[in-house]
């Protein structure tokens, strides 16, 4: 299935998570590979947008607050590199409305038995 083109990417999730540095978890270093900053968060989020919610979103599960879902692809950064990702969406029961929730890198080692 496909997400609602009105998805909401949330500035937050790009600047305050995605592109900082983290102490857990941090993807900053990852989408810097492909030549996601700060400087050009907006580029991130066009790019989701563009390359990603077009994609079959495969759901998960379900919880109180909405219905997940996962749609995996690769990300053609600023710099030309592809980067292999997992992101997670949520449609929310009470607003229907359908936000973006995070990125997962996929890395080599995750396809290695």
């Amino acid at each position: 299935m496909k997400l609602p083109s009105t998805t909401i990417i949330a500035d937050e999730k790009i600047t305050r998570y995605l592109l900082v540095q983290q102490e857990r978890g941090d993807k900053s270093r990852f989408l810097r590979l492909a030549g996601y900053t700060l400087e050009i968060a907006d580029q991130l989020r066009q790019d989701l947008i563009e390359q990603l919610l077009p994609l079959d979103a495969i759901p998960l599960e379900s919880n109180e607050f909405g219905q997940n879902f996962e749609i995996v692809g690769e990300l053609r950064g600023p710099n030309g590199r592809r980067l292999s990702v997992r992101t997670i969406w949520m449609t929310e029961h009470l607003s229907g409305i359908t936000k973006f929730i995070t990125l997962i890198p996929i890395t080599k080692t995750d396809h290695e038995p």
